[in-house]
């Protein structure tokens, strides 16, 4: 798959805000959890293979990012209602964010072109922000291993 995404975001920036629904009902925003770090990882779409390696990456490295002061936030354009059953099939301990309107991947520059098969559309990158206390930019993976990358933020904690 071909990553043709330039990030808006570096480092040292201000995280942008958003508030969104979340698994389990209730709304989320990023000003929640001020003075943690919050590990925002973008996936392209709820119980696929990709996808949910990552995320059951995160699931089994959970209490290791708690205990470290993390919080865990997943963002796909999927519906709640995806997100819940996501959440109950694979026993995700963290928060998985709705956001069908864009407005979170387009903030943090993860919505672009991609291809798959010679066929080019538009979709989510996996890319993750490890967000500071202070609500800034601590580290971007753009390019993510999905079995591999719940262990290299861990490791950056």
């Amino acid at each position: 798959m071909a990553k043709t995404i330039e990030l808006k975001l570096s480092v040292g920036d201000k995280a942008p805000d958003f508030s969104a629904q979340g698994s389990g009902g209730g709304t989320v925003a990023l000003s929640d959890f001020e003075g943690k770090h919050v590990v925002l990882y973008f996936y392209p779409k709820d119980d696929t293979p990709g996808c949910t390696k990552e995320a059951c990456a995160f699931r089994d490295e959970f209490a290791a990012l708690k205990k470290k002061g993390a919080v865990v936030l997943g963002v796909s354009t999927d519906p709640v209602k995806a997100h819940d059953k996501f959440v109950e099939k694979f026993k995700l301990p963290f928060t998985l964010l709705a956001d069908e309107n864009h407005a979170i991947v387009e903030a943090y520059g993860v919505w672009g072109e991609k291809s798959f098969m010679g066929r080019k559309y538009n979709g989510t990158h996996r890319v993750t922000f490890l967000i500071g206390p202070d609500g800034r930019i601590k580290k971007i993976w753009p390019e993510v291993k999905p079995e591999a990358h719940a262990a290299e933020v861990l490791a950056e904690l």
